[in-house]
Formats: structure tokens, sequence, C-alpha cells
């Protein structure tokens, strides 16, 4: 997962009831969470370390027991390759509800809006909000789908290609 908004983080009941619908969810799956360092900030000021098991640094008190995953945060690659093997990503950025169609990894999107619409209606991303019974059925619905997500048109990893084709149409004419 990964958390990293203003509107998630800094309001301390909203940041509160995500990690409660996480702690919910880490009893049916493991929580991977590579910490933002803005994050890590929140939850330190706020008291929130009791909500993981912390791999790495020790950074948060953690409790034996829970399995969300606190570890530092990941490099590009790295994390991709997480990513790729996991079997729910819940998370409020942009950018991974886009890989996660592209991956084909089940998305739940901790925001009531998204500006990559076609990630809803192409790809495997639902809008949950942040509320935690919101995020609940929305986690667990993600992770009993079944099928094959449809990546959205033109994902195909061509587009390097059809830029080059465009490019030389319009410097020939």
């Amino acid at each position: 997962m990964t958390l990293h908004r203003p509107s998630n983080v800094d309001d301390r009941g909203a940041f509160k009831g995500i990690l409660e619908a996480l702690k919910a969810i880490a009893r049916e799956i493991p929580v991977i969470f590579p910490v933002h360092p803005r994050t890590a900030k929140q939850i330190e000021g706020f008291g929130f370390g009791d909500y993981f098991t912390s791999i790495g640094d020790g950074r948060f008190s953690g409790r034996r027991g829970f399995r969300i995953s606190s570890v530092e945060p990941l490099g590009y690659l790295d994390f991709l390759c997480l990513m790729s093997r996991a079997r729910l990503m819940l998370t409020d950025s942009g950018g991974i509800q886009e890989e996660t169609s592209v991956l084909g990894v089940p998305c739940v999107t901790l925001r009531h809006n998204t500006e990559r619409p076609v990630t809803l209606t192409e790809g495997t991303n639902i809008l949950a909000g942040t509320r935690k019974s919101e995020i609940l059925r929305c986690a667990l619905l993600q992770m009993r789908r079944a099928g094959t997500p449809r990546r959205p048109r033109l994902w195909d990893g061509k587009a390097g290609e059809r830029i080059i084709k465009i490019l030389l149409r319009h410097l020939q004419a």
C-alpha cells in the first residue's frame, strides 16, 4: 500500500479511519507499507506507531501479531516488483492506479475521485473514499474479483513507436 496525500495523512480522524480499515484487511492478507517520509512524520506525530510491525529501521513501535509491515521507501524497480506480485494494492497515488491496471493487480484507491478515470472503467481500480466501511467493502470486492482485468486500449507498451511514427509523418509534411 501507499499513502501520502495530505487529505489522508494530515487529518488525524481520516488517517485513523484508514488505519483501522488496514488493520482489518491485515487479518486477511499481509499489508506491506513503504512509508513516505511525510506519512512517517504524521504517524509519529499522531502516535499511530502501534498499528505497524516495523521491518527495517524500527522507526515505529508496533505490536506483535499485526500484519501491517512498515518498510523504508523503495526504489521504483523494487516497488514495481513488489506491486506486480501483490494480491491487492491500496493507494492514494494516481500513478499507481495506472501501474496496477497495466499489471492486472486489483487496486483500491483511498480517495473520493481520480484523475485517471480510465483505470475505473477499463482497469483494475475502484474508488473507496476514506471511510473504514467503504475501504473494507471495496477491498473484499477486489480480492474476490474473478476473471482477467481489461487493459486500457493502447496500453500495450508501444507508445514510443506510435509517437515516432507521428513525428516522422509531421516532419515529412
